[in-house]
């Protein structure tokens, strides 16, 4: 009885994956240090390593082992016939993440110049989860940032709902707060897990003066030793990163003289209410300028623009003391807030439009200032959903602070 049967055949076809060859750097490298030979050695590695890599502290014991790890990667064989590198070898350890690791975190630039010298990595609303009208206040954030390696952290500080304490939180906002002290021992336990530079808390102060004693205690209390407290009332210039190391720097402005009289107080709340809309005032020139939206604090609206130092609370004084980089508080136009004192530094907030107006109109005042100055450069209020604008208009006038949203 005859049948019918059916056949299938499987083929296997294997295919080798063509890699590129060796770029003319590489080629030009490797016959540099063979000096045109075919073979690398373990000495002729070390030497690259050193002078080309800047490995300074490579030993020919650690050359050797390379060429090992990598014959035994490539290769597959447990002995070896030789302990030289050919071109492929020496091109494949050259870009292998796991033999040939990425610079670590040296830093390489000069460190021992002053602050306002370098771009600084800067947060905007640092504590924000979210959106900047309803997400919640979290020391999360900041805990993210700081491990991302930024430097300065902005918290707004304003009283709690029993005016006894001090909560961080975006005003006038829905957003849920935080209390200020989680936050301050938060910065403090992650200051300094991806940098040992500066880290720098910007205040944005809406305290009474017997809440800014608080916050006073409460930032000595938590930081000790950690905090750079200058010894002058006002720098003439600011230190070095270098200089700052492991150190925590508070900016804000100096709070002044406290009136009780009834008529500063509905004074002040009127002031307050300009001062911290999102209209951005600089952009308003010519205008009598008192302050700028994002360094506005209630303290200043009870103040007297005759008071000093001298006149102040103790306590205030000492939550003056505090302070490391003074913001500035000019008055007048955005001319007049670009002047250089060649006595003090300072720093000053400009919205993303006042940057670009100022640019325009006074891009040379905005470079002289950075010079010597800070500039802090903030998005605009309507980027509710926590957007960033182009860093690159402050980048090139100097801005040291171009302060980002973080929160998406």
């Amino acid at each position: 009885m005859a049948g019918s049967y059916r056949m299938c055949v499987c083929f296997t076809r294997k295919f080798k994956v063509t890699e590129a060859g060796p770029p003319p750097d590489v080629n030009e490298a490797f016959f540099k240090y063979t000096d045109g030979g075919t073979h690398m050695s373990a000495e002729q590695l070390r030497r690259f390593l050193m002078e080309v890599q800047g490995d300074g502290g490579v030993s020919i014991a650690d050359a050797e082992k390379i060429v090992d790890q990598v014959l035994q990667k490539l290769h597959h064989i447990a002995k070896f016939t030789r302990r030289t590198l050919t071109l492929d070898d020496f091109h494949h350890f050259l870009f292998s993440a796991d033999l040939n690791p990425p610079v670590g975190d040296q830093v390489h630039q000069d460190m021992t110049k002053p602050l306002s010298h370098y771009f600084i990595y800067t947060g905007h609303n640092s504590y924000l989860t979210g959106n900047q009208l309803s997400s919640d206040c979290s020391d999360v954030p900041i805990i993210k940032a700081l491990k991302r390696g930024v430097r300065v952290i902005e918290l707004d500080i304003w009283p709690n709902s029993t005016k006894d304490n001090v909560d961080v939180l975006h005003g006038r906002t829905l957003t849920a707060p935080v209390e200020l002290i989680r936050c301050l021992k938060s910065i403090k336990e992650y200051a300094f897990s991806s940098s040992p530079y500066p880290v720098i808390i910007t205040l944005e102060d809406h305290l009474t003066p017997d809440l800014q004693v608080k916050v006073a205690q409460m930032i000595n209390e938590t930081f000790g030793d950690m905090l750079y407290s200058p010894e002058c009332e006002c720098l003439e210039e600011f230190p070095s990163p270098e200089e700052l190391k492991y150190r925590i720097i508070i900016s804000t402005k100096p709070p002044k003289e406290y009136l009780k009289a009834e008529s500063g107080k509905d004074k002040g709340i009127k002031s307050r209410k300009d001062k911290d809309s999102d209209d951005d005032t600089w952009g308003k020139e010519p205008l009598d300028l008192v302050s700028d939206q994002e360094d506005g604090d209630v303290s200043d609206t009870f103040t007297s623009e005759d008071s000093d130092g001298e006149s102040q609370q103790p306590e205030v004084s000492a939550y003056k003391r505090l302070i490391a980089i003074h913001a500035g508080k000019p008055k007048g136009g955005l001319k007049e807030a670009l002047k250089v004192d060649p006595n003090k530094v300072r720093r000053l907030s400009l919205s993303e439009q006042a940057l670009e107006k100022a640019s325009e109109n006074h891009g040379t005042d905005v470079i002289r200032f950075t010079q010597k100055n800070v500039l802090r450069v903030y998005p605009k209020g309507t980027r509710f959903n926590s957007s960033n604008y182009k860093p690159l208009i402050g980048w090139t006038h100097g801005a040291q602070m171009v302060a980002f949203n973080m929160q998406v």
